[in-house]
Protein backbone atom coordinates (compact mmCIF):
# COMPACT_ATOMS: atom_id res chain seq x y z
CA UNK A 1 0.00 0.00 0.00
CA UNK A 2 2.79 2.63 0.32
CA UNK A 3 4.51 1.63 -2.77
CA UNK A 4 0.75 2.89 -4.49
CA UNK A 5 0.82 5.96 -2.19
CA UNK A 6 4.45 6.85 -3.01
CA UNK A 7 3.57 6.36 -6.51
CA UNK A 8 1.04 9.17 -6.89
CA UNK A 9 2.82 11.37 -4.87
CA UNK A 10 5.94 11.09 -7.11
CA UNK A 11 3.78 11.84 -9.82
CA UNK A 12 2.52 15.29 -8.15
CA UNK A 13 6.15 16.00 -7.52
CA UNK A 14 6.76 15.85 -11.46
CA UNK A 15 4.01 18.08 -11.90
CA UNK A 16 5.34 20.53 -9.37
CA UNK A 17 8.81 20.22 -10.28
CA UNK A 18 7.80 20.85 -14.39
CA UNK A 19 5.73 23.78 -13.40
CA UNK A 20 8.00 25.22 -11.52
CA UNK A 21 10.32 24.58 -14.72
CA UNK A 22 8.23 26.80 -16.97
CA UNK A 23 7.50 29.80 -14.11
CA UNK A 24 12.01 29.72 -15.51
CA UNK A 25 11.71 28.57 -18.90
CA UNK A 26 8.27 30.30 -20.01
CA UNK A 27 6.89 29.33 -23.33
CA UNK A 28 3.68 27.43 -21.66
CA UNK A 29 4.93 23.77 -22.47
CA UNK A 30 6.01 22.68 -19.11
CA UNK A 31 3.39 23.93 -17.56
CA UNK A 32 0.83 21.55 -19.66
CA UNK A 33 3.00 18.31 -19.33
CA UNK A 34 2.90 19.24 -15.22
CA UNK A 35 -0.55 19.38 -15.35
CA UNK A 36 -0.60 15.72 -17.32
CA UNK A 37 1.57 14.68 -14.64
CA UNK A 38 -0.50 15.71 -11.87
CA UNK A 39 -3.86 14.16 -13.82
CA UNK A 40 -1.74 10.88 -13.48
CA UNK A 41 -0.94 11.19 -9.93
CA UNK A 42 -4.78 11.60 -8.96
CA UNK A 43 -5.26 8.16 -11.64
CA UNK A 44 -2.65 6.58 -9.80
CA UNK A 45 -4.58 7.82 -5.99
CA UNK A 46 -7.68 6.63 -7.58
CA UNK A 47 -6.53 3.41 -9.02
CA UNK A 48 -3.88 2.01 -6.59
CA UNK A 49 -3.46 -1.30 -8.84
CA UNK A 50 -2.07 0.24 -11.68
CA UNK A 51 1.12 -0.77 -12.92
CA UNK A 52 3.94 1.79 -13.53
CA UNK A 53 3.70 0.89 -17.47
CA UNK A 54 -0.28 1.78 -17.78
CA UNK A 55 1.00 5.26 -15.99
CA UNK A 56 3.39 5.85 -18.00
CA UNK A 57 0.95 5.36 -20.97
CA UNK A 58 -1.78 7.22 -19.02
CA UNK A 59 0.71 10.00 -18.31
CA UNK A 60 2.00 10.68 -22.71
CA UNK A 61 -1.72 10.43 -23.19
CA UNK A 62 -2.61 13.19 -20.83
CA UNK A 63 0.34 15.02 -21.34
CA UNK A 64 -0.58 15.12 -25.14
CA UNK A 65 -4.22 16.19 -24.00
CA UNK A 66 -3.35 18.71 -22.10
CA UNK A 67 -0.94 20.41 -24.64
CA UNK A 68 -3.53 19.91 -27.59
CA UNK A 69 -6.51 21.46 -25.53
CA UNK A 70 -3.93 24.51 -24.84
CA UNK A 71 -3.33 24.35 -28.79
CA UNK A 72 -6.59 24.04 -30.23
CA UNK A 73 -8.88 25.85 -27.81
CA UNK A 74 -6.59 28.48 -25.20
CA UNK A 75 -4.38 29.79 -27.42
CA UNK A 76 -6.56 31.12 -30.23
CA UNK A 77 -8.65 32.86 -27.64
CA UNK A 78 -5.94 34.15 -26.23
CA UNK A 79 -4.53 35.35 -29.44
CA UNK A 80 -8.43 36.73 -30.16
CA UNK A 81 -7.79 39.10 -26.91
CA UNK A 82 -4.42 40.85 -28.80
CA UNK A 83 -5.79 42.97 -31.24
CA UNK A 84 -8.02 44.95 -28.34
CA UNK A 85 -5.27 44.68 -26.56
CA UNK A 86 -3.20 46.40 -29.18
CA UNK A 87 -5.26 49.71 -28.86
CA UNK A 88 -5.69 49.02 -24.99
CA UNK A 89 -4.07 53.04 -24.62
CA UNK A 90 -5.20 54.25 -28.18
CA UNK A 91 -8.68 55.18 -27.92
CA UNK A 92 -8.53 57.12 -30.80
CA UNK A 93 -7.11 54.34 -33.37
CA UNK A 94 -10.72 52.50 -32.12
CA UNK A 95 -12.66 55.32 -33.96
CA UNK A 96 -10.77 54.78 -37.63
CA UNK A 97 -13.56 54.47 -39.81
CA UNK A 98 -16.13 55.25 -37.67
CA UNK A 99 -19.02 58.18 -38.21
CA UNK A 100 -19.25 60.90 -36.04
CA UNK A 101 -21.77 64.47 -36.21
CA UNK A 102 -19.89 68.29 -35.82
CA UNK A 103 -20.96 70.06 -33.03
CA UNK A 104 -18.68 73.13 -34.00
CA UNK A 105 -17.92 73.59 -37.17
CA UNK A 106 -14.23 73.05 -38.92
CA UNK A 107 -13.52 76.58 -39.58
CA UNK A 108 -9.29 76.63 -41.08
CA UNK A 109 -8.86 73.01 -40.57
CA UNK A 110 -10.28 72.93 -37.11
CA UNK A 111 -13.26 71.82 -35.44
CA UNK A 112 -15.04 69.71 -32.77
CA UNK A 113 -17.35 66.00 -33.23
CA UNK A 114 -19.45 64.60 -30.71
CA UNK A 115 -18.14 61.03 -29.63
CA UNK A 116 -19.81 59.31 -27.22
CA UNK A 117 -21.08 61.50 -24.64
CA UNK A 118 -17.85 63.57 -24.96
CA UNK A 119 -16.23 65.80 -27.74
CA UNK A 120 -13.31 65.23 -29.86
CA UNK A 121 -10.87 67.97 -31.24
CA UNK A 122 -11.17 67.42 -35.44
CA UNK A 123 -8.77 68.29 -38.45
CA UNK A 124 -9.91 68.41 -41.28
CA UNK A 125 -11.70 70.21 -44.82
CA UNK A 126 -13.92 72.63 -43.58
CA UNK A 127 -17.64 71.64 -43.01
CA UNK A 128 -20.50 73.22 -40.82
CA UNK A 129 -21.58 72.70 -38.19
CA UNK A 130 -24.04 69.53 -37.86
CA UNK A 131 -21.99 67.85 -40.77
CA UNK A 132 -21.24 64.14 -40.67
CA UNK A 133 -17.56 62.90 -40.68
CA UNK A 134 -15.68 59.90 -40.90
CA UNK A 135 -12.50 59.08 -39.27
CA UNK A 136 -9.48 58.64 -41.19
CA UNK A 137 -6.14 58.78 -38.56
CA UNK A 138 -5.63 60.13 -34.94
CA UNK A 139 -3.06 62.55 -34.20
CA UNK A 140 -2.62 62.65 -30.56
CA UNK A 141 -5.97 63.80 -29.12
CA UNK A 142 -6.81 65.20 -32.25
CA UNK A 143 -9.21 62.97 -34.90
CA UNK A 144 -8.05 63.56 -38.52
CA UNK A 145 -11.64 63.38 -40.31
CA UNK A 146 -13.53 64.02 -44.01
CA UNK A 147 -16.58 64.61 -44.90
CA UNK A 148 -18.46 61.54 -44.96
CA UNK A 149 -21.32 62.48 -47.56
Amino acid sequence: MSSTLATHHLWWLLALLLIALEVGLPGYFLLWIGIGAGATGVLAWLFPGMSLLTQAIAFAVLAFLACAVYARVLRPRLKRGDAASERLNRRGAQMVGQRYVLIEPIVNGRGKARVGDGEWLVNGPDLPLGATVEVVGVDGNTLQVRSAT
